[in-house]
């Protein structure tokens, strides 16, 4: 920011030191040549034909340099066919004046025909009354005064330019630096913060930062319900496999003659309990990246068609939105619909059909799976949620199933449901799960 600024305070003092400069020097020149001006038509005016032809003042020139050599302001007037009527401050010199040409009004030009001395020249072409000839007046004066003046003028602006800049440089470095000062003592309060142990950021802080504060505020919670998460996953995965360590760890100790069968059950049991969890993980880690989408109904034919190879006399149908697209991993979406489609087909009697989005809600997508089987009594549709909990004991499974469906899709901000389907009598299982946006 101080880099910027210093180059925009620099750029803007050259251009405007440039265009002040050139603005006073032209006015610096235009009075001096006003001042030329003033004596050359002093000279029209006091020139007049003697009886000889040639001309002569009626009155004398004001200024006292024309009567000293080499004073630096000269006059001479030139006629063809007439000698020079020139000041004596030219003393044995002549100004170069060119015949060719008639200049009705002044013309000023800069001369540098003195050695070692510039000149500033105005000269006009006159008739005057009794003379037919062209007569030339011509008024130069030395720049050196001229120069000078712009000098003084050129270094109290480097000067005055040069005070300034420095002055703005010194005030956009405080700027920055009382500007920047808000996210200083964020640096330092989440350094408090991470030296103390505290959790949130509450020390009050300017308007500037507030909304920075919020969301890393915000960012905190996440990660501590991310962490959070995290340790109930953990402890929930060591209860689940503490019993059946125990179990194993008392056959082995007592010499069980069953111990092989209780270590294969056993180790089935932790397994299903480390599938269980595994999953929720990889749907937690999953909804941190943010971003999530998949298209139901591709992930609904894709489910079908392998649900289809294992359950051959089932079938099934689908119908809904095609283009529905929800705000959960297309591997994760799979693993849901693949549960809840398999249950039905398990469980069914024949025949399964799947609805994608029969409600008109635009901020979430509802996929209904039916059956046409026993279905579910409604005082048992809380508990089949239940990890392990499983109503017909006679076909394999984990009881895992519904657990898994329905944690995953609470991590995802959706919901499961259990009701009765009033077109198959068996059956209605409702995912609801929220869209993706855009």
């Amino acid at each position: 920011m101080m880099l910027i600024a210093a180059g925009w305070i620099t750029f803007l003092l050259l251009v405007g030191g440039l265009a002040l400069d050139r603005a006073m020097t032209s006015l610096i020149t235009r009075n001096f040549d006003q001042q030329l001006d003033y004596m050359l038509t002093g000279m029209v005016a006091s020139t007049e034909i003697g009886p000889d032809g040639e001309v002569f003042f009626n009155r004398p020139l004001g200024d006292q340099r024309f009567l000293e050599p080499n004073s630096g302001l000269y006059w001479q007037i030139r006629g063809v066919g007439h000698d020079d009527f020139s000041s004596r401050s030219l003393w044995d010199r002549s100004l170069t004046v060119r015949t060719d040409h008639f200049d009705a009004a002044p013309h000023v030009y800069d001369s540098a025909e003195f050695q070692g001395e510039k000149l500033r020249v105005m000269e006009r072409s006159i008739i005057l009354p009794g003379s037919e000839t062209k007569w030339w007046f011509t008024v130069a004066a030395s720049r050196g005064e001229l120069d000078a003046q712009i000098r003084r003028v050129r270094s109290i602006l480097i000067y005055s330019f040069a005070i300034l800049g420095l002055g703005l440089f010194v005030m956009a470095g405080l700027q920055s630096w009382y500007g920047l000062g808000p996210l200083r003592r964020v640096r330092r309060a989440i350094q408090k913060m991470r030296t103390t142990g505290a959790n949130r950021v509450t020390e009050p802080l300017p308007l500037e930062v507030q909304p920075l504060v919020e969301e890393l505020n915000g960012l905190l919670v996440h990660i501590e319900r991310q962490a959070e998460e995290a340790r109930t996953h953990a402890g929930n995965l060591a209860h689940a496999l503490k019993t059946p360590l125990t179990v194993v760890m008392n056959a082995a100790t007592a010499r069980a003659p069953d111990l092989s069968d209780t270590v294969i059950r056993e180790a089935a049991v932790m397994r299903r309990q480390v599938d269980h969890h595994l999953a929720r993980a990889r749907a937690v880690g999953r909804r941190a990246v943010g971003q999530s989408r998949a298209n139901v109904w591709a992930s609904v034919e894709a489910v079908l068609r392998a649900v289809t190879r294992l359950y051959e006399r089932t079938r099934f149908d689908h119908d809904g939105n095609r283009e529905v697209n929800v705000a959960v991993e297309r591997q994760d979406l799979d693993e849901i619909l693949g549960n809840l489609i398999e249950n039905a087909a398990k469980y069914g009697g024949g025949s399964v059909f799947v609805t994608v989005c029969p409600t008109a809600d635009s901020e979430t997508c509802e996929i209904w799976i039916e059956d046409d089987g026993m279905g579910i009594p409604e005082e048992e549709r809380i508990r089949i949620f239940d990890r392990g909990a499983r109503l017909d004991t006679g076909k394999p499974g984990t009881g895992l199933g519904l657990a898994i469906v329905r944690d995953v899709a609470e991590i995802y901000g959706g919901t499961v449901e259990l009701a009765e389907s009033e077109d198959l009598g068996g059956l209605l299982v409702k995912l609801r799960l929220p869209r993706a946006k855009g």
